[in-house]
């Protein structure tokens, strides 16, 4: 393989795969990032055998070349070092040439550098997948759907299943779902779909989630989701995605999710949000608890650590109906729910000062939060 590739493309690309790339791997080639030169482009990929991530760099774009293809062939270079030297390496153009054993010559400007690679057959082969099963959704929206799903995954691998993020798709309106069995995020929105496609427990791992979450453009242009058995393919221009999803079922969290509530409270998202802050600064013990209030039409928000001190927060309420409530959570649930939800005010629901209680934005319904309160004595 001899090529002459644009230092920023090959950057930008590098950067990308390097996110799949794991230096605890148990297969020693993985560690390594597989470039593919053909007459058409070039082709780098970067697998941990879980998540895979290929980008190719086209021969020209906007009428500038970006690669010149010499000879065309394939290898495998340690990722670690690559890396490194190509954000490092001074010229525009870099010359990557690959010499016996594997030996792989790198140059740009006055600098170069001997990288021994690795023979590019050994690599794993990533899977083909049928395509039948796929639909579509802008980038910006799936990031926004992540965002506000994927942190309340369960980090406990003693119930596999809540460390991945559920997808269905029922006529067009995709949802996710996360929990740990403390809390749930709950997101819905409608995609385009080619036919009456339909979707149920499709588990993806939380990390998997938010490595696709971070590599996404922010823009508005549509990616393709592709679904099989065990796999997950995103599709985002040049760059493809793989995921391996996770065997076993996801509980029925649709069932707990309370119908009806005794006391319903609109606030101002950002006034809440900040209270609750405040309060969670001396709330250092392990469930750091925080005590919401509702009393003569106004919301109390206190904390109190005996060895520490105690804060009291008042925040008016737009609109209070029903029974006056005195409830703990664990501050900083609240605050991550609070945090993803880009709506001016917030509507939430209590049935109980020992229930689930249900935070929605008050301008639309494609979004719920679930948390469990905490016990105190």
């Amino acid at each position: 393989m001899h090529i002459v590739v644009d230092r920023e493309a090959l950057k930008e690309a590098v950067n990308q795969v390097s996110k799949a790339v794991s230096s605890r791997t148990t297969i020693p080639i993985l560690t390594g990032i597989k470039l593919t030169a053909t007459h058409e482009e070039c082709i780098l990929t970067g697998s941990d055998s879980d998540i895979s991530i290929q980008v190719s760099i086209p021969a020209q774009r906007d009428d500038i070349e970006l690669i010149k293809v010499v000879k065309i062939g394939s290898i495998v270079l340690p990722a670690k070092y690559f890396a490194e030297i190509v954000k490092k390496l001074p010229a525009e153009h870099i010359e990557i040439e690959v010499l016996e054993n594997e030996v792989t010559h790198i140059r740009s400007g006055s600098t170069e550098f001997n990288l021994n690679g690795l023979n590019a057959e050994e690599y794993p082969r990533l899977p083909q997948l049928e395509e039948d099963q796929v639909f579509s959704i802008p980038a910006q929206l799936l990031k926004s759907l992540i965002r506000q799903t994927s942190f309340a995954v369960s980090t406990l691998e003693s119930r596999p299943i809540l460390t991945g993020v559920l997808l269905k798709l029922e006529e067009g309106l995709l949802t996710l779902v996360a929990t740990d069995s403390h809390r749930l995020a709950h997101r819905s929105a409608q995609v385009e779909v080619n036919h009456n496609l339909y979707l149920e427990n499709v588990v993806i791992p939380g990390r998997s989630m938010n490595e696709l979450q971070r590599i996404l453009e922010d823009e508005s242009d549509p990616v393709d989701i592709v679904i099989t058995n065990n796999q997950m393919l995103v599709k985002a221009g040049r760059l493809l995605f793989y995921s391996r999803l996770l065997d076993g079922t996801y509980p029925d969290t649709e069932r707990i999710i309370p119908s009806t509530s005794k006391t319903t409270l609109e606030v101002e998202t950002k006034a809440l949000l900040s209270a609750i802050e405040r309060a969670s600064l001396l709330a250092k013990d392990s469930k750091h608890v925080v005590k919401l209030s509702i009393q003569e039409e106004r919301i109390h928000i206190t904390s109190n650590t005996p060895e520490i001190g105690q804060v009291f927060e008042q925040v008016n309420a737009h609109h209070i109906e029903g029974e006056e409530i005195q409830i703990a959570f664990n501050a900083r649930f609240m605050l991550d729910a609070l945090r993803v939800i880009d709506s001016p005010q917030v509507s939430i629901q209590f049935t109980g000062a020992l229930s689930p209680f249900v935070i929605k934005p008050t301008d639309h319904e494609h979004m719920l939060h679930l948390i469990l309160p905490v016990r105190t004595y």
